[in-house]
């Protein structure tokens, strides 16, 4: 069953920038919109955003997240959020500030009728809201639209989420309490500055170095893990997965320079080097829960290799090899490996790698041949293993 999620975004940070918590930097992005997009990985179809004033960067923030394809509103008073919430779903109420891992989001957007994530009361959870002697608000819950409307009804100018999480509890509501380990390591937080943003990011970013989505061939068995590696530091760095992107457009057509001056093996490796490159991106994507481009723009610098094996081999066989090699790719990027393992699946990168290994001992043409072998191969394991 789908459900609307509300975000809250109205209090203040403790920098003395006096911002809004909701327009720290987190993940590459703004804190509500990775509050939103945990929400749409859950299952929410649209996003409303409580706020006190319409600041630019909540203005922009809500501009990215249309742009990719989530309906998302402002909402500044009770009115407005009477009308636009859905009274034949529940909701997801993400508290201000509030950092809760993807699983717990996951948890909360399966769950059936009222909930609360819940932590016990310890030094570690004295950031949350106290619910009770023993416990208190660990910063997500799920309402049904019975209490929320309910609670819209009375609720005056009170705080909206404390409120209704203080009629959940009235009301019994199922309480999901949170391991100690996750306050303890930071997959769930209360942030306040952009200091702490930080530190849970490195937390967040640490957990989810080891997920995320890979491809075939030596973009499986090398380029994801350095990817993954090297993904982090650069979210940390707020460095912009599009910029990375581009900078391997960029590294990709440069590298066809020294291949049309013969110097092959270094137009090569500077094609390998972009293709990391591409790889980097896709993970930081992934790290601020965006899809990784599945369009022409993602086979911008696969396609550059192509062009450079076309050009490096000179040959009928070398426009053979790479007619066949973007069949593979393309049903490698779009998952239509059937159960052809990782090593099974010849891409652009393994057959880059295989030239330079073959180039550096003298056996480049020889190379191409193996290489149309190869992915010869690859094109009857992702038809033969498609049932198995």
């Amino acid at each position: 069953m789908s459900f609307a999620a509300i975000l809250s975004a109205s209090r203040m940070t403790a920098d003395s920038s006096a911002g809004l918590r909701a327009s720290l930097h987190f993940a590459g992005q703004t804190l509500v919109e990775y509050q939103a997009r945990q929400a749409v990985r859950a299952g929410a179809d649209r996003i409303l955003i409580m706020v006190s004033v319409i600041t630019p960067a909540l203005s922009q923030a809500v501009d990215r997240l249309s742009a990719d394809g989530i309906a998302v509103a402002l909402i500044r008073d009770m009115v407005t959020m009477v009308r636009d919430a859905p009274r034949d779903a529940d909701v997801l109420l993400v508290a201000d500030g509030a950092i809760i891992a993807q699983g717990h989001v996951d948890g909360l957007g399966q769950a059936d009728g009222d909930a609360l994530l819940v932590t016990d009361d310890s030094r570690a959870s004295a950031p949350f809201e106290r619910i009770d002697a023993g416990q208190r608000w660990a910063g997500i819950a799920r309402f049904s639209p019975a209490l929320l409307f309910g609670t819209l009804d009375m609720i005056g100018d009170w705080d909206l989420a404390l409120t209704l999480v203080r009629a959940a509890v009235q009301k019994g509501a199922r309480r999901i309490t949170v391991p100690q380990d996750d306050l303890l390591e930071g997959r769930v937080a209360m942030v306040e500055s952009q200091e702490q943003a930080d530190l849970v990011a490195q937390a967040v970013t640490a957990a989810g170095a080891v997920k995320g989505r890979s491809r075939g061939g030596i973009e499986h068995l090398l380029l994801a893990p350095l990817a993954r590696m090297i993904g982090p530091g650069l979210m940390r760095m707020q460095v912009p997965a599009m910029q990375v992107r581009i900078a391997g457009m960029v590294l990709g057509a440069i590298a066809l320079v020294p291949i049309e001056l013969l110097w092959t093996l270094t137009g090569f490796a500077l094609l390998l080097l972009a293709l990391l490159l591409a790889e980097t991106a896709d993970r930081l994507d992934e790290l601020a829960l965006r899809a990784p481009p599945q369009g022409w723009f993602a086979f911008v610098t696969p396609l550059t290799i192509l062009a450079a094996l076309v050009i490096a081999g000179g040959t009928t066989q070398a426009m053979d090899l790479v007619l066949l090699l973007a069949i593979v790719m393309v049903a490698d990027r779009w998952r239509l490996t059937g159960h052809a393992r990782p090593w099974m699946i010849v891409t652009p990168g393994t057959i880059l790698l295989l030239l330079v290994l073959a180039g550096l001992v003298g056996l480049l043409g020889e190379a191409f041949r193996i290489a149309m072998l190869a992915v010869i191969g690859s094109v009857g394991a992702i038809i033969l293993r498609q049932r198995s």
